[in-house]
């Protein structure tokens, strides 16, 4: 027996697909499909709030200099103004990869809803549902290298 995919509630193997404890022999599927939700809308906002947190600390050093060269004070108050601004806009650099890392693992689990369908013993079934895009993509390839696998040879004809 070949196992394409194992985690704590999903196993692939050569001989059935098993979802939180319900067996699908791959003998008794005959289609498998996907269908994807409606996007999520927290997903979105925390994609916003991590570019707003990207963007603030500069968009403030950029406000901090505006204000500095406005208010015409003395050279040295000028100087300790901008100073201090691009320190606030230095201030992105090293939370910006901590910051796009998020966003990058965002992008990976996805902003939907996934769900996996089967045409099991003739009734449509759906075997998966979840909002993690990377999982699922994983998922369903295994389970189509299952199939394809679990396909009886057919005889090569020649001409």
């Amino acid at each position: 027996m070949i196992t394409y995919y194992d985690d704590r509630s999903v196993q692939v193997t050569s001989t059935a697909v098993r979802v939180d404890g319900r067996s699908y022999p791959l003998a008794e599927i005959t289609m498998v499909w996907h269908r994807r939700g409606s996007r999520s809308w927290r997903v979105l906002v925390g994609r916003g709030a991590i570019g707003a947190a990207l963007a603030g600390p500069l968009i403030a050093a950029v406000l901090g200099i505006a204000v500095a060269v406005w208010l015409h004070r003395s050279p040295t108050v000028t100087i300790a103004i901008v100073g201090a601004s691009v320190l606030v806009g230095l201030a992105v650099g090293p939370v910006a990869d901590f910051l796009f890392e998020h966003l990058d693992r965002s992008y990976a689990r996805g902003g939907r809803q996934l769900e996996m369908w089967a045409r099991w013993r003739g009734q449509p079934v759906r075997l998966l549902r979840t909002g993690d895009a990377l999982r699922f993509g994983q998922i369903y390839r295994a389970v189509q290298r299952a199939m394809e696998h679990s396909q009886p040879a057919r005889p090569v004809t020649r001409r």
